[in-house]
C-alpha cells in the first residue's frame, strides 16, 4: 500500500474513531527519528504507528529503541518491529502471502496465464506483543489484549 494511501485510510479511521491523528513527518536518518520523537513527546501524544515503508523498515531497531526512551506506546505495520524490540505491530502475515504467490507462480508455470488469475488481498493478519517493551515503558496490556495475541514476546 502507498504511502498516501495509507495516510488517506489512517485519516478515515482516525475521524470514524473520533480520535485526533497528529501526522509527523520526519527523515528516517538517526537525527530526522530523534526529532520525530521528540516531536511526539512535545505535542504530549498518547501513541504512535509508522507507516509500511520501506524507510522505516530499514531503520526499525532505531525506532524501537525511541519509542522506548520517550516512552511512547508504538504500534507497527510488521511484527519484525517487535521482534527488534518494538510493542506491538498488526499487520499481514508475510509468510502466508509469500506461500500464495508461489501458488500463483505454479500456476503461471503450468501454462495459466496471469492475467486470468484472480488479483488477491491479505487475508490472514498477525497481532504481536512485547511485553518486555510493555514493562520498559511502564505499561501494562490487560489480559483480554493478550489473550487476541497471536504471540507474546516475554
Amino acid at each position: 500500500m502507498g504511502f498516501d494511501l495509507q495516510l488517506k485510510e489512517l485519516r478515515a479511521a482516525a475521524s470514524a474513531l473520533e480520535l485526533k491523528l497528529e501526522e509527523i513527518v520526519t527523515q528516517a536518518d538517526p537525527k530526522g527519528l530523534e526529532n520525530g520523537f521528540q516531536t511526539a513527546k512535545q505535542k504530549q501524544l498518547g501513541a504512535i504507528m509508522t507507516t509500511a515503508t520501506r524507510r522505516f523498515e530499514d531503520e526499525r531497531k532505531r525506532i524501537a529503541e525511541l519509542a522506548i526512551k520517550y516512552r511512547l506506546p508504538a504500534i507497527y505495520p510488521q511484527k519484525e518491529f517487535v521482534e527488534t524490540g518494538g510493542l506491538m505491530s498488526y499487520g499481514t502475515d508475510l509468510a502466508d502471502l509469500y506461500r500464495r504467490a508461489a501458488h500463483y507462480v505454479d500456476k503461471i508455470l503450468k501454462g495459466t496465464k496471469p492475467g486470468d488469475l484472480p488479483v488477491q488481498q491479505a487475508t490472514k493478519f498477525e497481532f504481536v506483543i512485547n511485553l518486555k517493551a510493555a514493562n520498559q515503558i511502564g505499561l501494562t496490556i490487560p489480559p483480554n489484549v493478550l489473550a487476541r495475541a497471536d504471540k507474546v514476546i516475554k
